[in-house]
């Protein structure tokens, strides 16, 4: 394999995007949004200057390094002659739905399909192509660059070949990997989105303050970071979709806390907007 389409530039597709073109591979970054677009290029730049400062990335290496990406809005031009696409669209069914069919016309037939999806079937989306024998769950975890963690998750028909070779190309990402077989959630989405609504339910009931929860978590636990912390992080607007996604396929204990749906109607969706559980925004 040398050449990584990834579909979808916001935190984790520009993650996926610098990781990729980091290991060697050729990468097409593309999202039909053009400020979108733009601002995963501003963040792969500074991800790139930091990795010199660090001294991981050789100044003589920066040149080369982005050489090898490309940034479109044009499905089509990114994914026509790439070995592998990366889905990394938001997690709505019906969105994912329409980049496969996308991917599907335009991809050669020898392309494997995978996604970042935390909690869809990729039994579900191999069934929105022609070839759900390589297609695949492959599961990042922000940010891209640090987690040591790909989650890959093999559908009902996906093939022993694709889940061998998506595995070699996760540890030339530098990745560990997990092998699952497919359930609603698969391992870390569902442990995690029960922790976070936990906390929130906690939160809701007067038991302690964000920070005080998070103190508790990370010192008691022994989590690096706190399920408020990360789930500002990760965005609670992709908490609460998989956990209404849980909720339907798994039960009543992954029903929704009524103050995570509440931040999330108020528009406090975490650091990416500047202000979740916790406040980002600089006062003067």
């Amino acid at each position: 394999m040398e050449s990584i389409a990834v579909i979808g530039a916001g935190i984790m597709g520009r993650g996926i995007a610098y990781v990729a073109a980091k290991a060697g591979f050729d990468t097409n970054l593309v999202d039909t949004n053009a400020a979108s677009l733009y601002q995963a290029e501003t963040a792969i730049r500074e991800l790139i200057q930091k990795g010199i400062a660090r001294g991981k990335i050789m100044e003589h290496e920066q040149k080369q390094l982005q050489h090898r990406f490309t940034f479109t809005t044009s499905v089509e031009e990114a994914v026509t002659s790439v070995d592998l696409v990366i889905e990394a669209v938001p997690e709505k069914r019906e969105l994912k739905k329409q980049v496969f069919e996308q991917l599907e016309r335009y991809a050669p037939k020898a392309c494997l399909f995978a996604s970042n999806t935390s909690t869809i079937s990729p039994t579900e989306m191999g069934s929105y192509g022609n070839r759900p024998e390589k297609t695949i769950a492959m599961h990042f975890f922000n940010p891209v660059h640090q987690m040591k963690l790909v989650e890959i998750v093999r559908g009902l028909e996906t093939s022993d070949d694709t889940v061998a070779r998506i595995k070699a190309i996760a540890e030339k990402l530098g990745k560990e990997t997990v092998i699952m077989n497919e359930f609603p959630g698969f391992v870390t989405s569902r442990m995690s989105a029960l922790i976070g609504n936990e906390a929130f339910c906690m939160l809701q009931e007067g038991l302690g303050t964000p920070e005080e929860i998070d103190k508790a978590i990370k010192l008691g636990l022994n989590f690096p970071m706190g399920p408020f912390e990360l789930g500002d992080l990760v965005g609670l607007d992709t908490r609460l979709n998989n956990l209404r996604y849980l909720h339907e396929k798994l039960g009543e204990k992954y029903r929704p806390a009524p103050l995570l749906e509440q931040y999330v109607q108020a528009g406090r969706l975490g650091r990416k907007t500047g202000k979740g559980v916790y406040n980002y925004t600089v006062t003067t």
